[in-house]
C-alpha cells in the first residue's frame, strides 16, 4: 500500500509536465509578439521628412508649369471686358491651380511643415485652406464670367461637376472644422468623435481637388492636332500635380519623426 508521501510525489508529476510544456509555447508567443511588424504608420520606416520636401519641389514645378502656360502660351490674364475672352478664362485654371493644388496641398501638411506648438499649426492650417478658397472663388468667376460673355452653357462636363461637388465639400468642411475645433463651445468630446473624420474627408477632397485639376487640363489638350509644344507643357503640368498629389498624402500618413 502506497504511503501518503508517495501519493503526494505522484500527484506532483503533472504539474511538472505542465509547466515544461507550457514554458515553450509561452517563449513561441513572445518571439512572434518581437518578430510581427506593428501596423502603423511606423511601418514605412521612414519619416514625413523626405516627402516633405519633395512635395515642395513638386509644388514649385507645378508653379512655374502653370505660370510659362498662362503667360507664355495663353498670352496672360485680363479682366476687361474688350479684351480677348480667352484671357478671361486662363485665370479660371491658374487660380484653381494655385488655390486647390499647391495651397490646399500645403494646409494639409501644415502640421508637417509648421515647427511650433499645436495651435500654431492648427491656425496654419485653417489659413491656408481659407487663402486656397479665395484663390478658388477667383477661378470659379472667372470660368462663369468667361461662359458668359461668350455664350456658352454652364455646368455641362464631368470636369464642372466635380469641380463645383469638390468647392462645395471643401467650403463644408472648413465651416464644420471651424466650428469644431475653434469655436470655444465646442465639447472636447465632439472634436475626438470628429477628428479622423475630418483626416479623412479632408483627403478624400484633397483627390477630388487633383481630380478635378487633371480633367480640366485635359480639355485644354483636345483641341489640338498637331501636338504643339504647348500640349507637351500641359500634360508635364498634370503629371506634376499628379506627383504632387502622391507625395502628400503620403507625407501625411507618415509619421513626423520616427
Amino acid at each position: 500500500m502506497p504511503s501518503r508521501g508517495g501519493n503526494a510525489q505522484v500527484q506532483r508529476q503533472p504539474a511538472v509536465v505542465v509547466v515544461a510544456v507550457a514554458e515553450p509555447a509561452r517563449r513561441r508567443a513572445r518571439r512572434r509578439r518581437a518578430t510581427m511588424p506593428v501596423k502603423s504608420s511606423a511601418s514605412f520606416r521612414m519619416t514625413a521628412v523626405p516627402m516633405v520636401v519633395a512635395a515642395q519641389l513638386l509644388a514649385a514645378a507645378v508653379l512655374a508649369l502653370a505660370l510659362v502656360w498662362a503667360l507664355h502660351f495663353r498670352g496672360g490674364v485680363s479682366w476687361e471686358r474688350t479684351s480677348n475672352p480667352l484671357l478671361v478664362y486662363t485665370a479660371h485654371p491658374l487660380f484653381m491651380v494655385i488655390g486647390f493644388v499647391i495651397c490646399t496641398g500645403q494646409a494639409v501638411m501644415a502640421y508637417r511643415i509648421v515647427l511650433g506648438p499645436r495651435p500654431a499649426k492648427k491656425v496654419v492650417h485653417l489659413l491656408l485652406h481659407l487663402v486656397a478658397m479665395a484663390f478658388a472663388a477667383v477661378g470659379l468667376y472667372a470660368a462663369f464670367k468667361y461662359h458668359h460673355d461668350t455664350g456658352l452653357p454652364d455646368l455641362h462636363s464631368l470636369h464642372s461637376w466635380i469641380g463645383i461637388a469638390t468647392i462645395a465639400l471643401y467650403a463644408l468642411q472648413w465651416l464644420v472644422a471651424f466650428v469644431c475645433f475653434l469655436f470655444p463651445g465646442a465639447a472636447m468630446t465632439m472634436r475626438a468623435d470628429y477628428a479622423p473624420w475630418h483626416i479623412f474627408f479632408g483627403i478624400v477632397i484633397f483627390l477630388m481637388a487633383i481630380l478635378t485639376t487633371e480633367t480640366g487640363l485635359a480639355k485644354f489638350v483636345f483641341p489640338f492636332n498637331d501636338y504643339p509644344s504647348e500640349a507637351f507643357v500641359i500634360n508635364f503640368t498634370g503629371l506634376a500635380i499628379l506627383m504632387f498629389g502622391v507625395v502628400v498624402i503620403l507625407a501625411v500618413i507618415l509619421p513626423s519623426r520616427y
